[in-house]
């Protein structure tokens, strides 16, 4: 037998379907985990466990990654294997080009992506407009656009409701049709009407009735925060109840962020939800770290409107309430930012989940933590080889002290939005060692996974 390039021995290794933990030896060949052994094996890099979890590698199914090679080094080092991109309406429009790119450059990461409604799709069909709705002939060639996308590789179709808010529900019906039709996901960052209703939950409702596609709610605790997130969690179960198959995503922080330049941060959006200009924190750029106020408010959307604004708000307690439910998987949003800028999930979201919700609340066993970081969002992806820790499966591994794992990250008010977690030692992706010592060591073994 060829020798095994690398041997992980002594952990307790997580069946993340099951969800169940043993004492075992893992095995790996190139990018394939080859054996599970009850005795220590021998490789060519030998990796020793003792008192350490060996998972598989967390799967992000809401980020903005998209390609950003310092995004997906805070990834890495967070114990995130793989990104689905392309979320809240935004993604590269030519799929085809994008994964050429990414499989010539190499990556830290898998990456795969969603195309985006509310700017490729919208864009491509002439729809400039984020407060018009598109007309039926928009809608066919947005739907085109999408086919091709689908052929090139596109896991499915991502809305950001909230940045278009002209949007028709007939848009997002027919391009939810299409995914229904090629078996692809809808990922939905629903509207924001205003912080006191839930009719854009209700819409989405009707959405997976009418087409019966595969509805993920993005960032769901950012979207009902507030008192909205049981009446939400409520409507939710009902729905699954008539069969309809809906999950959600959610973070770590009830604190959001977005760029200053979208709908969102528009003036009548703020004084229609009356918040109040010192709710928000600048996360880039030369006034990052500044509190908002009136002033800073007009000159910034003169002179940087480009800018990402964090916004705080809702109810700590709700995090737990999300994430606690069989149909939800933890999620960063991270995006693409300098070093030193931007909001806290970007470094943060996984080892404060395993920090909160297992060590210190005790909301999650271990092995239920993992399922829902793991295995539940490759199923929801359809991911087969991703997930679990089997022979012939991808070689994507988190090696994390259950006792350490803790976040450092903070908002730029108060330190360092990109600082590195504690407790993650090892992370292989593709059979690679991405993270040595809890330091991203420049591998490249990502590749784009085309659906």
């Amino acid at each position: 037998m060829k020798m095994l390039t690398t041997a992980i021995n002594h952990g307790i290794v997580i069946d993340s379907q099951n969800k169940t933990k043993k004492q075992l030896h893992v095995g790996i060949q190139g990018d394939k985990i080859a054996v599970l052994s009850e005795t220590p094996l021998e490789a060519e890099e030998v990796i020793d466990a003792g008192g350490l979890v060996v998972s598989p590698g967390f799967i992000d199914p809401h980020g903005h990654v998209d390609g950003e090679l310092y995004a997906g080094e805070l990834s890495v080092c967070q114990g995130i294997t793989t990104t689905v991109g392309g979320n809240c309406g935004y993604s590269p429009e030519d799929m085809g080009e994008f994964f050429k790119e990414q499989e010539r450059k190499g990556f830290p990461i898998h990456q795969a992506m969603l195309i985006g409604h509310g700017i490729p799709l919208r864009n491509r069909a002439g729809v400039y407009d984020r407060y018009k709705p598109a007309c039926d002939e928009e809608i066919e060639i947005m739907k085109e656009t999408a086919r091709k996308a689908f052929q090139d590789g596109a896991c499915g179709v991502s809305f950001g409701l909230d940045y278009v808010p002209g949007c028709s529900i007939r848009e997002v019906v027919e391009l939810a049709r299409l995914c229904a039709e090629y078996g692809k996901i809808c990922p939905i960052h629903t509207r924001l009407l205003t912080n006191e209703d839930l009719y854009s939950l209700y819409e989405l409702i009707l959405v997976a009735r009418e087409t019966k596609a595969d509805i993920l709610i993005s960032h769901f605790v950012y979207q009902y925060c507030g008192g909205l997130c049981d009446p939400g969690l409520k409507m939710l179960e009902k729905a699954q109840k008539e069969g309809l198959n809906i999950h959600i995503d959610s973070g770590m922080y009830t604190n959001w962020t977005t760029y200053f330049d979208t709908a969102t941060f528009d003036l009548n959006n703020i004084q229609n939800n009356n918040w109040k200009f010192s709710q928000m924190v600048v996360a880039t750029g030369k006034y990052k770290g500044q509190v908002m106020d009136e002033e800073l408010y007009f000159r910034m959307k003169e002179e940087c409107p480009h800018e990402a604004v964090i916004f705080f708000e809702g109810i700590e307690d709700e995090i737990y309430e999300c994430l606690k439910k069989p149909y939800a998987m933890p999620s960063t949003d991270i995006g693409a930012y300098d070093k030193g800028e931007g909001h806290p999930q970007i470094a943060g979201t996984y080892p404060r989940y395993f920090r909160e919700m297992v060590r210190e609340r005790k909301l999650l066993t271990l092995e239920e933590a993992v399922h829902k970081a793991t295995y539940l969002p490759a199923k929801v992806f359809k991911m087969e080889d991703k997930g679990v820790i089997l022979p012939g499966k991808d070689a994507d591994i988190t090696v994390f002290d259950p006792a350490e794992i803790c976040d450092t990250a903070t908002y730029p008010h108060m330190g360092l939005p990109d600082a590195r977690p504690r407790g993650i030692p090892y992370v292989l992706v593709a059979g690679e060692t991405a993270v040595k010592e809890g330091i991203y060591t420049g591998s490249r073994s990502g590749r784009p996974i085309r659906k």
